[in-house]
């Protein structure tokens, strides 16, 4: 069957779509995006404004249209912190559903780890053995340890790359007071979690996904997204630390002429690679593998695994 999934995210509208059937690897179609980057759409008092809120509606219109242009069966839609953790949140989805006909199912952070987890692991096979997985997005930083497909710690903080550059480093490029008062911000959330994981022992993989650190690794020196899903990509905290100073220094502009950095993501780079940084230091890492497949294809393998196996 010909699955959608809605993902309305801190930075990005996301639809895609997928050939899926029970026991079979999803295979993409097509992907269709819109930036909206809601997490910067926010009035003093937390709430996403008007204009957040109608090109929310437009946008989701749009993706419908693609869905039924694309012949897709079922629409999976969802919203992660941007929604979650807006003030006029519940306001918000009443009028999306009356407008669009969408529901959208707002996910928890814990709920966004637990699905990122299954996907890493439904991509790296039970031989990968203990998983550390490591997510930033837009709004939040979710973090899961474990050795099935459920793991045995999932966290969620309030670490995106989007969510800190708009409240924590003004200026193009921004102070280093700024970012070194970041720095120690993020390291103290994400110290206050590691004993949490800790105890289960150490890792045998640790993996990086979503676009944060794909192309954190990509300049970093990993393989062009041309080159396919199946070569391997990995990020090394040494590279890592050598990069951080110098997108400290650049401008959002200078930052995306960098290899495999979007224009759209360029101004929220640092923020992510001081989270990238802080987690890999303060969790002891090395290396880590980057994972093609996140929450959005989590999504879907939890929905295939509850369509019965004759389903076409």
């Amino acid at each position: 069957m010909r699955l959608g999934v809605l993902d309305v995210g801190s930075n990005t509208v996301h639809l895609l779509v997928v050939d899926a059937h029970p026991g079979a690897r999803p295979l993409p179609a097509y992907s269709h995006k819109a930036e909206l980057r809601l997490a910067e759409l926010l009035d003093e008092d937390g709430a996403i404004n008007d204009a957040g809120v109608e090109r929310l509606e437009a946008t989701i219109h749009e993706a419908l249209q693609v869905a039924e242009d694309k012949g897709v069966e079922e629409v999976l839609p969802f919203a992660t912190s941007a929604i979650r953790d807006a003030t006029n949140g519940e306001a918000v989805l009443v009028r999306i559903a009356q407008e669009t006909g969408v529901e959208l199912r707002v996910l928890s952070g814990e709920d966004e780890a637990r699905l990122t987890f299954l996907a890493a692991r439904r991509w790296l096979g039970w031989s990968s053995g203990r998983l550390l997985v490591l997510d930033i997005g837009g709004g939040s930083l979710e973090i899961a340890y474990g050795l099935d497909e459920e793991p045995d710690a999932a966290v969620s903080l309030p670490l995106g790359a989007g969510r800190l550059t708009s409240s924590d480093l003004p200026g193009d490029p921004p102070g280093s007071d700024d970012v070194r008062a970041l720095r120690r911000r993020v390291r103290a959330e994400i110290a206050r979690v590691v004993s949490e994981f800790s105890r289960y022992g150490t890792p045998d993989h640790v993996v990086g996904t979503s676009k944060t650190f794909k192309q954190l690794a990509r300049i970093a020196g990993a393989a062009r997204s041309a080159e396919g899903l199946y070569v391997q990509r990995e990020l090394t905290r040494k590279k890592l630390e050598e990069w951080v100073p110098r997108l400290a220094g650049m401008s959002a502009d200078e930052r995306a002429a960098l290899p495999g950095v979007s224009e759209g993501r360029s101004r929220q780079l640092l923020a992510g690679a001081l989270v990238a940084e802080a987690g890999m230091d303060l969790f002891g890492v090395e290396t880590l593998d980057i994972c093609p497949w996140a929450l959005r294809e989590g999504v879907i393998l939890r929905r295939l695994d509850h369509l019965p196996p004759s389903t076409p």
